[in-house]
């Protein structure tokens, strides 16, 4: 296509006929990979008489086309751009991109920003020398642009990564430096010299942000540099020009100047200037820069700080940045000395005005409030705070040199509170009291340890907290809700106090400004979990969690779903009759979220986190029912459309919640309904495509269909589950590209599925077991190989005389058999096994090792039923062991535990273990323990540290799930298969004993009697249980 007939179409593209739009978009689509495409592109965004409207369309185009396909995602992928063309762009771009207007010249940076990445500097070294070449010439702008692309592409990379900006700063720095040095000589300076030295910053911060380059470690180059940002620093920002505005203002070139300069000396001061640096290089560079350059930074800061106190205008960021730096000043004597003569003004005079309410909040709180409590709660908008810096700076000032402040400061604050007690009403500074207010809650934990201070907080708040409850300032209201959440775990003397606190926070929930409402629900947290009598709560539940939803679809905050979640939490079985009533509201709440976050399409946007904590409540309240099993049918319906549209690429975002409700869901139910099932096949086509991250999560749902519907599982032929989980563990097993950590839990679905269908998959042995030998020869981590070998133990415990002929006929057997012998006998340093080292991986092994015992001669000579034989008394000796000490470990827990409820009478009650979700106070361990193993699923399927030279207690993770071998008692068993082979083989097994030495002799009678002691604890458990269950049932 001809660059007319290109023109022709892109002016199409802007048509305001959509069929016209859509014809052009598909024939833009159709030529997009022709050659010389990309080419005619670049020529129509740099012609300047072509319109500025084509140019632009052109230009995106331009940029989208480059970002998809000038780099395959996949290195096998053939290029979809010709190499002549990647040519002609890499030349042309270059000369363009400083002529193109900005509009333009924005889209043609992101190009190259592409380009850069991926092909600097192997496949395009020749833009360093043209850089290099320009900033000599009269393109200097284009070659700053370059430049700081090219800097900005190592900002974060480290070590060998990090390697070709070395040579940039070589090549180019001298000439930035000298660039830098003949703009800051410009009398009168235009806006366009601001720009350049602000593309010099950039460049600069990139290339020191995570190390000092070589270059710079020479003190006359080092001293140069310092002595041009100093100037800037020091300088006044030209007042001619500014814009009026203040969002413009901050924006205004020569204010970008002056923040990148404060950033960049923050960070050198910061990262690179403290004397404990353990690099000798790096400590001499910190002694250089703290002797020569920190105190003249603090002065300069101190004067420009100066400029707020007189009423004079200081961008937020950078207000924030000089804050930040005076913080990092603090613990350091030097500067804290120098500090310490103006730290007066600095405290009461700039820091606290900054922490009071001020006119910008008041426009903000009237005009807009749901950004009013959106700005007061996003952790990014803490970054360009100066409120949030002032805070942080009088925590550090009274963590550090509290000796001297803390008191000074404290009667600053009751002198505000105090002057506002005695202000007549319409003339109370509620300002400043809001200040006093938010520095008494930011000083919450030192006020908390510190006498006199401690015993006197409750009065305090009594006195200048609570009565802003009913103040006429919205502003105050909310602060005292904000305070008092802070304060809520103190001890009061008085339970009237914190019974009105409380009342008045849930008043607060109602209150007709929208923050104060927000603010209120943050700090009910507080108090509900500092709740000790909860009769204070209950009669209030229904009115408390109405409210909340009403709050909830006003707005999208994932810290309001943390109450929700510690109410849900604190009251358990309770909720249940308002169970199916959260996750109706809570699912609404998602969608809605949800949709918010696809509308703005930004993955931290507060509607994304908020969908995030909705599905997280969603499984509290699921955790709280889950001895109600009834319930989960009920909310079953509100929930699968949920998880059918989130087990979806379109719940990449929040695939780990929807699998934690699947999980609940497939385990609490009743019966796993046939909807449920449907999950199944979205959770197989994620993992094959993109979700082989999550394998351990959906690992955990898996576990529960093929445990809890087997014969469903076993049964169905549309789809086939069987043929379905073989088709994705022999894809992932097979697969040479994935980690051995990523496969991890494919043995762990083995196990589940010859121990739960023992007898009932024959046909499945051998090709799982196929799989499991090929892996096995290429595993190099430890533990996989040890859940490699566990799938040969559950095929022999599933069919011992078949699994070893499938062995023996992929010629396997012994090379098989030796390799485990080997694992077996390996010990660290310590002497404590090196594999196998949780109960259950030993108990699977002995299970796999005793089914071996009956097999006839001809199946296991005498020799190897000798070696099996032994290797199974040596382990069930560890097995008892580690299972002693476990029972030690329990029962010295449960005494710390009695100790710690005989010791405080006030937090009976509170000493249930809510990760569990188990209540101490009914006493019916065995429901709960269902609980505790799904809690412990989500654990179970974790990578254990092989080097790790800890006991081999410490990898437990999944002693709790539930397994068809949890009834099976391995000393029972070994006795009783051996007596089976005494009765059928009498001589073979006289003939065994006969090579016994002394030792196994004693281990062998040792164990038998083990295993009559263990038949008859059995017993008894199974009579205790049944005893327990009719009086349940009566």
């Amino acid at each position: 296509m001809d660059l007319h007939s290109l023109a022709v179409i892109l002016q199409a593209a802007l048509s305001p006929n959509p069929d016209e739009r859509k014809a052009a978009e598909q024939s833009l689509d159709q030529f997009q990979h022709t050659p010389q495409h990309l080419v005619r592109l670049l020529q129509i965004i740099v012609d300047a008489n072509c319109d500025m409207a084509v140019r632009q369309v052109a230009s995106i185009h331009f940029k989208n086309f480059i970002a998809k396909n000038w780099s395959p995602h996949d290195p096998d992928e053939q290029s979809k751009i010709l190499p002549s063309d990647k040519d002609m762009v890499r030349q042309n771009i270059l000369v363009f991109v400083h002529q193109v207007p900005p509009l333009l010249r924005v889209q043609l940076g992101e190009c190259l920003k592409t380009i850069i990445h991926a092909d600097y500097p192997e496949q395009w070294p020749s833009i360093l020398h043209w850089v290099k070449n320009n900033l000599q010439d009269q393109q200097v702008y284009g070659a700053l642009f370059v430049l700081r692309i090219m800097a900005r592409k190592y900002e974060f990379k480290s070590d060998e990564e990090r390697t070709p900006v070395y040579l940039i700063v070589e090549e180019t720095f001298p000439h930035l430096l000298s660039i830098f040095n003949g703009l800051v000589q410009i009398d009168n300076p235009s806006l366009e010299v601001a720009d350049l030295i602000k593309l010099i910053c950039k460049i600069f911060w990139s290339s020191i942000y995570l190390e000092i380059p070589k270059q710079l470690f020479d003190p006359n180059v080092f001293n140069a540099w310092m002595v041009l940002f100093l100037n800037i620093l020091e300088r006044s920002v030209p007042l001619e020009g500014q814009p009026a505005d203040p969002e413009l203002r901050k924006l205004w070139g020569w204010w970008k100047v002056k923040k990148w300069t404060v950033h960049i000396l923050n960070r050198l001061y910061t990262r690179f200037g403290d004397l404990k640096l353990q690099n000798p290089e790096y400590r001499s560079f910190a002694q250089v820069f703290q002797k020569n350059y920190a105190g003249k930074i603090l002065e300069c800061h101190l004067n420009l700080l100066n400029v707020i106190r007189i009423g004079g205008y200081l961008p937020d960021r950078v207000t924030n940045l000089i804050l930040q730096y005076l913080s990092n000043s603090v613990s350091k004597v030097n500067m804290y000395n120098q500090l310490q003569p103006r730290l007066d003004v600095v405290l009461f005079e700039i820091i606290f005005p900054l922490m009071c309410f001020n006119d910008n909040d008041q426009k903000l709180w009237d005009e807009d409030p749901h950004e009013y409590v959106r700005k007061g709660y996003d952790i990014i908008e803490d970054l360009y705070s100066p409120r949030t810096a002032a805070m942080d700076f009088v925590s550090e000032l009274v963590r550090k040199r509290g000796k001297e402040n803390l008191q000074k400061f404290i009667l600053f604050i009751v002198e505000v509170f105090k002057r506002y007690d005695d202000a007549p009403v319409e003339y109370k500074p509620y300002r400043q009291k809001d200040g006093a207010l938010l520095a008494i809650g930011a000083l919450c934990d030192k006020l908390k340890q510190t006498e006199p201070y401690k015993s006197e907080l409750e009065r305090m708040l009594v006195q200048h907290v609570f009565p802003e409850f009913s103040s006429p300032m919205g502003h105050l209201r909310a602060k005292a809700a904000w305070v008092a959440g802070q304060y809520a775990h103190i001890n009061f003397s008085d339970p009237n106090n914190f019974r009105k606190a409380l009342h008045s926070i849930v008043a607060g929930m109602r209150d007709p400004e929208l923050p104060v409402r927000v603010d209120s629900v943050f700090a009910l947290r507080s108090f509900v979990e500092a709740c000790k009598d909860l009769s204070e709560i209950r009669p209030i539940l229904p009115q408390l969690l109405d409210e909340f939803f009403k709050l909830m679809n006003e707005v999208e905050n994932e810290d309001l779903v943390f109450t929700l979640e510690t109410i849900v939490d604190k009251f358990g079985e309770e909720m249940a009759p308002y169970a199916l009533g959260l996750c109706q509201n809570l699912a609404a709440a998602f969608w809605k979220c949800m949709n918010t976050a696809e509308a703005d399409d930004e993955a931290d946007d507060p509607g994304a986190l908020a969908a995030v904590g909705c599905l997280r409540a969603i499984s509290t309240i699921l955790e709280s029912v889950s001895r109600l099993p009834h319930l989960f049918v009920h909310i079953e319906s509100t929930l699968l459309p949920i998880m059918r549209r989130m087990l979806t690429t379109d719940g990449q975002e929040v695939f780990e919640e929807v699998l934690e409700i699947v999980s609940y869901m497939t385990f609490f139910s009743p019966t796993i309904s046939m909807d449920m099932w449907s999950l199944w096949p979205l959770m197989m086509e994620a993992l094959a495509d993109w979700a082989i991250d999550f394998f351990p999560n959906i690992l955990v749902p898996l576990d529960n269909y093929i445990s809890r519907s087997t014969a469903h599982f076993l049964t169905c032929k549309e789809p086939d589950y069987q043929q379905s989980l073989w088709n994705m563990i022999s894809s992932i097993m097979g697969d040479k590209n994935l980690e051995d950590n990523d496969i991890e839990p494919a043995p762990k679905l083995v196990e589940v599925l010859f121990q739960n269908c023992k007898g009932q998959v024959d046909q499945w042995l051998e090709p799982y077991i196929r799989i499991t030998v090929e892996r096995l020869r290429r595993t190099e981590k430890p533990y996989l190989k040890c859940l490699l070998m566990q799938v040969i133990a559950d095929a022999l415990y599933y069919n011992a005389s078949l699994t070893l002929n499938i062995l023996q006929k992929l010629g396997v057997a012994t090379e098989i058999f030796n390799l485990w012998f080997q694992m077996l006998q390996q010990t660290k340093k310590s002497g404590v096994r090196a594999n196998f080292k949780r109960e259950h991986d030993k108990k699977v092994c002995c299970l796999g090792l005793t089914s071996l015992l009956p097999l006839p001669a001809d199946q296991l000579p005498g020799e190897a039923l000798g070696r099996v034989f032994r290797a199974t008394l040596d382990l069930l000796v560890a097995y008892k062991d580690q299972m002693a000490e476990a029972t030690k470990e329990e029962e010295a827990e449960d005494d710390d535990d009695m100790d710690g409820l005989q010791t405080d009478e006030e937090d009976d009650g509170d000493g249930s273990d809510k990760e569990m979700g188990v209540d101490s106070e009914d006493g019916d361990e065995a429901d709960s323990v269902r609980l505790q193993k799904l809690a412990a699923q989500a654990k179970a399927f974790r990578s254990i540290d092989e080097d790790d030279d800890d006991s081999d207690d410490d990898f437990s993770d999944d002693e709790e799930l539930q397994s068809p071998i949890d009834e099976v008692d391995p000393f029972v068993f070994f006795v009783d298969t051996v007596k089976v082979l005494q009765a059928s083989d009498p001589l073979r097994f006289q003939n065994l004993t006969e090579t016994f030495d002394f030792h196994y002799q004693a281990l062998a009678n040792g164990v038998a009697q083990y295993a009559e002691q263990r038949r008859v604890e059995i017993e008894k458990e199974k009579m205790e249980k049944a005893v327990a269950s009719t009086t349940a049932a009566s």
